[in-house]
């Protein structure tokens, strides 16, 4: 097939037709190649740019090859330590002379279902997704690449032994909980009431033992910030045993654009040195947050039999 100043090849088993030379192989991913009539040959890029609206939160715009070409409002230029919040807009928003921040030169770019699959001609880095879904009733889309995807979901399996041997452990959930834990997996019950700290905990004989606190990295950063963290601590201080458990790996902490990540870490630090005795815990997810919820309380109420 012969255009006007190109000539398209077609490489691999079933050819593709389509403006740009596009084959599909054996694992059925769709490569595109152009050649010049000079001979040159250009891949397919993926285009990252600086978004010129200045009040958006998001300051890149990444554009796919497909179709008139898919343009995403996003906040980083690859999913490197994090999958990356896409705000799909018209193609019209790309720019007529964009500031291009990166050019990728793509090996495939197809859409399967609710995800678009993108490979970069490059020895690194080259494979990611974009993924369409919903969250809280919402269609959103992320960028992910297969480490922030295993990261976002590491493979582990809850164990669903009793903890600290306790047959069933009742845990103290408080009122002002929006989202609680329910603890499906684990050999405990809960009793909604208020607590005077923490959002779990245990008692004997009407007396709190131990409780936990629970953050989203996001309420932890605002809670720091703000400095209500700082007087939840010292309430937590006044029991027996304590803890902090955050929905989230710490490595996100450096990830934050909207306030600097050293401030976070140095408050964080500050904390643990004013009061050691009240470890803050990063646990990756809010299931594996639940399940140390769940052992670190069963521990403090052994400990606190054993210590009568």
């Amino acid at each position: 097939m012969r255009e006007r100043g190109k000539r398209t090849v077609c490489t691999g088993r079933r050819p593709i037709h389509s403006q740009d030379d596009c084959s599909s192989d054996h694992n059925n991913e769709v490569r595109c190649r152009t050649r010049t009539q000079n001979g040159d040959t250009g891949s397919v890029e993926l285009l990252i740019a600086r978004n010129p609206d200045p009040d958006s939160a998001l300051p890149y715009l990444l554009r796919l090859p497909l179709g008139e070409g898919l343009v995403f409002r996003t906040k980083g230029t690859w999913p490197r330590t994090s999958a990356l919040y896409c705000h799909p807009v018209p193609a019209t928003e790309w720019p007529q002379e964009p500031e291009l921040v990166e050019r990728i030169p793509l090996r495939a770019c197809t859409r399967r279902g609710g995800a678009i699959d993108v490979v970069a001609d490059r020895g690194r880095e080259h494979r990611s997704q974009i993924v369409f879904t919903t969250a809280r009733g919402r269609p959103v889309v992320f960028w992910q690449s297969p480490r922030t995807r295993k990261q976002a979901r590491p493979d582990v399996r809850v164990p669903t032994a009793r903890a600290s041997g306790v047959v069933e452990l009742e845990i103290v959930v408080d009122a002002h909980e929006r989202y609680p834990y329910g603890f499906p997996s684990q050999q405990a019950r809960t009793v909604r009431r208020a607590l005077p700290c923490g959002d779990y905990a245990v008692s004997t004989g009407g007396r709190l033992i131990a409780a936990v606190e629970r953050k989203s990295l996001p309420d932890l950063i605002s809670s720091l910030t703000g400095g209500r963290l700082r007087y939840a601590l010292g309430e937590l201080a006044s029991l027996p045993r304590a803890a902090v458990v955050v929905e989230d790996r710490y490595s996100q902490v450096f990830a934050q654009e909207r306030v600097r990540p050293s401030l976070v870490a140095d408050g964080l630090a500050e904390l643990q040195v004013r009061w050691p005795t009240i470890p803050i815990v990063f646990c990756e997810t809010r299931k594996l947050a639940e399940e140390w919820t769940y052992r670190y309380l069963a521990a403090a109420s052994t400990w606190a039999e054993d210590e009568v």
